[in-house]
Protein backbone atom coordinates (compact mmCIF):
# COMPACT_ATOMS: atom_id res chain seq x y z
CA UNK A 1 0.00 0.00 0.00
CA UNK A 2 1.13 3.43 -0.87
CA UNK A 3 2.13 5.50 2.18
CA UNK A 4 -0.77 8.38 3.12
CA UNK A 5 0.11 11.76 2.36
CA UNK A 6 0.02 14.56 5.26
CA UNK A 7 0.60 18.29 4.36
CA UNK A 8 2.86 20.28 7.00
CA UNK A 9 2.42 23.73 7.43
CA UNK A 10 5.71 24.61 7.87
CA UNK A 11 8.76 26.36 5.90
CA UNK A 12 10.84 25.17 8.87
CA UNK A 13 13.20 22.35 7.57
CA UNK A 14 14.31 21.17 10.42
CA UNK A 15 11.02 20.71 11.53
CA UNK A 16 10.29 19.12 7.77
CA UNK A 17 12.70 16.23 8.88
CA UNK A 18 11.49 15.66 11.93
CA UNK A 19 7.85 14.76 11.00
CA UNK A 20 8.72 13.41 8.06
CA UNK A 21 10.95 10.58 10.36
CA UNK A 22 8.15 10.89 13.09
CA UNK A 23 5.22 9.57 10.95
CA UNK A 24 7.70 7.41 8.09
CA UNK A 25 6.99 4.56 10.26
CA UNK A 26 3.10 4.09 10.43
CA UNK A 27 3.23 4.53 6.77
CA UNK A 28 2.67 8.04 6.59
CA UNK A 29 4.41 10.67 4.21
CA UNK A 30 4.96 14.32 4.83
CA UNK A 31 5.77 17.14 2.90
CA UNK A 32 5.18 20.80 2.12
CA UNK A 33 3.02 22.76 0.05
CA UNK A 34 5.13 24.92 -2.03
CA UNK A 35 1.99 27.78 -2.14
CA UNK A 36 1.96 27.79 1.55
CA UNK A 37 1.04 31.28 2.65
CA UNK A 38 1.96 31.80 6.33
CA UNK A 39 -1.04 33.99 8.40
CA UNK A 40 0.12 36.10 11.12
CA UNK A 41 0.55 34.32 14.53
CA UNK A 42 -1.45 35.11 17.51
CA UNK A 43 0.26 35.84 21.09
CA UNK A 44 -2.27 33.70 22.84
CA UNK A 45 -1.32 30.10 23.15
CA UNK A 46 0.94 27.26 20.90
CA UNK A 47 -3.10 25.24 20.32
CA UNK A 48 -4.47 28.41 18.72
CA UNK A 49 -1.62 29.30 16.44
CA UNK A 50 -1.41 25.77 15.46
CA UNK A 51 -5.20 25.78 14.49
CA UNK A 52 -4.66 29.19 12.72
CA UNK A 53 -1.69 27.56 10.58
CA UNK A 54 -3.04 24.32 9.17
CA UNK A 55 -6.43 26.07 8.34
CA UNK A 56 -5.02 28.53 6.96
CA UNK A 57 -2.99 25.80 4.56
CA UNK A 58 -6.41 23.58 4.73
CA UNK A 59 -8.07 26.75 2.92
CA UNK A 60 -5.28 27.51 0.64
CA UNK A 61 -5.12 23.49 -0.34
CA UNK A 62 -9.18 23.92 -0.97
CA UNK A 63 -8.59 27.10 -3.38
CA UNK A 64 -6.10 25.08 -5.78
CA UNK A 65 -8.15 22.56 -5.94
CA UNK A 66 -5.85 20.12 -4.13
CA UNK A 67 -7.58 17.53 -1.58
CA UNK A 68 -5.60 16.30 1.83
CA UNK A 69 -4.66 16.22 4.94
CA UNK A 70 -3.17 18.95 6.91
CA UNK A 71 -1.59 19.05 9.88
CA UNK A 72 1.00 22.11 11.76
CA UNK A 73 2.75 23.10 15.30
CA UNK A 74 3.22 25.81 17.12
CA UNK A 75 5.92 24.93 20.02
CA UNK A 76 8.80 26.58 21.82
CA UNK A 77 10.66 26.92 25.02
CA UNK A 78 9.26 28.03 28.67
CA UNK A 79 12.18 28.95 31.02
CA UNK A 80 11.57 29.46 35.03
CA UNK A 81 13.77 32.25 34.51
CA UNK A 82 11.54 33.89 32.12
CA UNK A 83 8.52 33.45 34.27
CA UNK A 84 7.20 30.85 31.12
CA UNK A 85 8.76 32.78 28.42
CA UNK A 86 9.49 33.24 25.78
CA UNK A 87 6.77 30.62 25.40
CA UNK A 88 4.65 31.28 22.08
CA UNK A 89 7.05 34.04 20.97
CA UNK A 90 9.91 31.86 21.28
CA UNK A 91 10.06 32.60 17.22
CA UNK A 92 10.51 36.20 17.63
CA UNK A 93 12.52 36.15 20.73
CA UNK A 94 15.40 38.92 21.26
CA UNK A 95 13.66 41.17 18.22
CA UNK A 96 12.44 39.58 14.83
CA UNK A 97 16.17 40.38 13.44
CA UNK A 98 17.71 38.26 16.36
CA UNK A 99 19.67 35.10 14.68
CA UNK A 100 18.97 31.56 16.56
CA UNK A 101 22.43 32.11 17.88
CA UNK A 102 21.68 35.85 19.33
CA UNK A 103 18.41 34.04 20.91
CA UNK A 104 20.11 31.16 22.49
CA UNK A 105 22.58 33.49 23.85
CA UNK A 106 19.67 35.21 25.46
CA UNK A 107 17.99 32.09 27.02
CA UNK A 108 21.19 31.13 28.47
CA UNK A 109 22.01 34.73 30.10
CA UNK A 110 18.48 34.65 31.57
CA UNK A 111 19.31 31.71 32.84
CA UNK A 112 22.31 32.46 34.68
CA UNK A 113 21.12 35.71 35.85
CA UNK A 114 18.28 34.18 38.15
CA UNK A 115 20.32 30.99 38.62
CA UNK A 116 16.81 28.90 37.65
CA UNK A 117 17.28 26.44 34.76
CA UNK A 118 14.50 24.88 34.45
CA UNK A 119 13.28 24.57 31.04
CA UNK A 120 10.37 23.27 29.21
CA UNK A 121 9.81 22.53 25.75
CA UNK A 122 6.19 22.64 24.24
CA UNK A 123 4.32 21.33 21.22
CA UNK A 124 0.72 21.56 19.56
CA UNK A 125 -0.59 19.91 16.88
CA UNK A 126 -3.25 20.80 14.97
CA UNK A 127 -4.72 17.95 12.10
CA UNK A 128 -7.33 19.08 9.58
CA UNK A 129 -8.98 16.40 7.84
CA UNK A 130 -9.58 16.38 3.77
CA UNK A 131 -12.98 16.08 4.73
CA UNK A 132 -12.71 18.96 7.56
CA UNK A 133 -12.89 17.24 10.52
CA UNK A 134 -9.87 18.33 12.92
CA UNK A 135 -8.10 16.88 15.76
CA UNK A 136 -5.47 18.53 18.10
CA UNK A 137 -2.67 17.04 20.40
CA UNK A 138 -0.27 19.07 23.16
CA UNK A 139 2.82 17.60 24.81
CA UNK A 140 5.62 19.06 26.24
CA UNK A 141 9.09 17.70 27.76
CA UNK A 142 11.50 19.09 30.96
CA UNK A 143 14.84 19.85 30.96
CA UNK A 144 17.24 22.51 31.77
CA UNK A 145 18.98 25.41 30.42
CA UNK A 146 22.99 24.48 30.29
CA UNK A 147 25.97 26.71 31.00
CA UNK A 148 26.62 27.14 27.14
CA UNK A 149 25.45 25.92 23.94
CA UNK A 150 26.07 22.21 23.54
CA UNK A 151 26.10 20.01 20.61
CA UNK A 152 25.71 20.60 16.42
CA UNK A 153 22.68 19.06 15.80
CA UNK A 154 18.91 19.64 15.52
CA UNK A 155 17.94 23.28 15.09
CA UNK A 156 16.16 26.66 16.81
CA UNK A 157 16.71 26.05 20.95
CA UNK A 158 18.26 22.23 21.01
CA UNK A 159 21.78 23.64 21.72
CA UNK A 160 20.60 24.93 24.94
CA UNK A 161 18.11 22.44 25.94
CA UNK A 162 19.47 19.71 28.15
CA UNK A 163 17.58 16.78 28.71
CA UNK A 164 18.57 15.21 32.16
CA UNK A 165 17.60 11.84 31.53
CA UNK A 166 19.83 11.35 28.62
CA UNK A 167 22.73 13.68 30.01
CA UNK A 168 23.06 15.52 26.58
CA UNK A 169 20.89 18.56 25.16
CA UNK A 170 18.97 18.12 22.25
CA UNK A 171 21.34 19.41 20.05
CA UNK A 172 23.98 16.34 21.10
CA UNK A 173 21.30 13.46 20.83
CA UNK A 174 21.25 11.84 17.39
CA UNK A 175 18.14 12.14 15.46
CA UNK A 176 17.13 8.84 16.11
CA UNK A 177 17.33 9.73 19.61
CA UNK A 178 15.54 13.00 19.66
CA UNK A 179 12.38 11.83 17.86
CA UNK A 180 12.12 9.10 20.86
CA UNK A 181 11.67 11.70 23.35
CA UNK A 182 11.19 14.97 22.13
CA UNK A 183 8.26 17.48 22.70
CA UNK A 184 7.08 16.99 19.06
CA UNK A 185 7.89 13.42 18.99
CA UNK A 186 5.10 13.09 22.42
CA UNK A 187 3.08 15.08 20.52
CA UNK A 188 2.91 12.75 16.96
CA UNK A 189 2.34 10.40 19.03
CA UNK A 190 -0.93 11.46 21.10
CA UNK A 191 -2.27 12.55 18.01
CA UNK A 192 -2.06 9.39 16.36
CA UNK A 193 -3.63 8.25 19.41
CA UNK A 194 -6.26 10.14 19.35
CA UNK A 195 -6.93 9.52 15.25
CA UNK A 196 -7.02 5.84 15.89
CA UNK A 197 -7.15 3.49 12.67
CA UNK A 198 -9.64 5.79 11.15
CA UNK A 199 -9.47 5.01 7.25
CA UNK A 200 -10.09 8.56 6.28
CA UNK A 201 -7.94 10.14 8.28
CA UNK A 202 -5.10 11.09 5.79
CA UNK A 203 -7.71 11.03 2.61
CA UNK A 204 -7.13 7.61 1.79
Amino acid sequence: MDARLLYVATGNQGKLREFAALFAPHGIAVEAYQGYVEPIEGERTYADNAALKARALAAQLRASGVAGAVIADDSGIELTALEGGPGVLSARFGGPDASWAERRRLIVEAADRSRQRLARFVCALHYVAADGSEVAATADVIGEVPAHERGDGGFSYDAVFYYPPEGRTFAELTEEEKNRVSHRARAVEELLRRLGSKETAFGM
